[in-house]
């Protein structure tokens, strides 16, 4: 029984992935090494593709089922008697074509869960089958993947909490009151000159009376 979402990253060949993609990616199998952490795999964990031997991220899935064991033949190993017989049900999320794969030496470096590893090292992160990552790296690649097949969609707009006062509230602009023109306008200037003209002529008056 699982207790809660768990998030694998799961290390394939193109071969295999080949061959989990033509039967519908509907399921996974995990090899008799990692039998310890395949049964563990339940419904609603989140599984991670990553290609081996293309160094590159692939796709997403989410696991609809409880693990069980079947030993039909389908996935290929170099060891003959391997038959990835600790299974789930998966349902495909993201699935990429190889062309855009997410390249594995440009975000593994930045993953939470390679810092177990010398960083000159961290690629060792990656050997085996399966792993349990942290969300935040699952989700990170898998929004790295979403871009890649281009269907990330931008983050939803926050909405604005009930409970303050103004949150109904429709928002008015304020007007936008222009700043005066450093340039002087032709009829401002008219009527400067005007006032200057009669002050002038007021003073001519004056000087004339008292010369009388």
């Amino acid at each position: 029984m699982n207790l809660g979402k768990t998030y694998w990253m799961l290390v394939t060949t193109q071969e295999n992935l080949d061959i989990t993609r033509a039967r519908g990616f509907n399921l996974q199998g995990v090899d008799t090494r990692n039998r310890r952490k395949a049964v563990r795999m339940g419904p609603e964990d989140r599984v991670l593709y990553y290609v081996s031997d293309k160094s590159g991220f692939a796709a997403t899935a989410t696991v609809t089922s409880d693990s069980f064991e079947d030993h039909e033949p389908i996935w290929k190993h170099y060891r003959e008697h391997e038959t990835f017989p600790h299974r789930v049900e998966i349902e495909a999320d993201v699935v990429l074509d190889e062309v855009d794969y997410v390249d594995g030496y440009q975000v593994g470096p930045t993953l939470e869960y390679v810092r177990k590893w010398p960083p000159d090292r961290w690629p060792l992160a990656f050997f085996g089958m399966l792993h349990i990552i942290p969300q935040r790296d699952f989700n990170f690649i898998e929004e790295e993947l979403k871009r890649a097949s281009g269907s990330s969609r931008e983050p939803e707009a926050i909405e604005p909490d009930a409970d303050e006062p103004d949150a109904a509230e429709p928002q008015v602009a304020e007007p936008q009151v222009a700043e005066p023109s450093p340039d002087v306008s032709v009829a401002t200037k008219k009527k400067r000159s005007t006032i200057a003209s009669k002050s002038r002529k007021s003073s001519h008056r004056r000087r004339s009376q008292k010369h009388r």
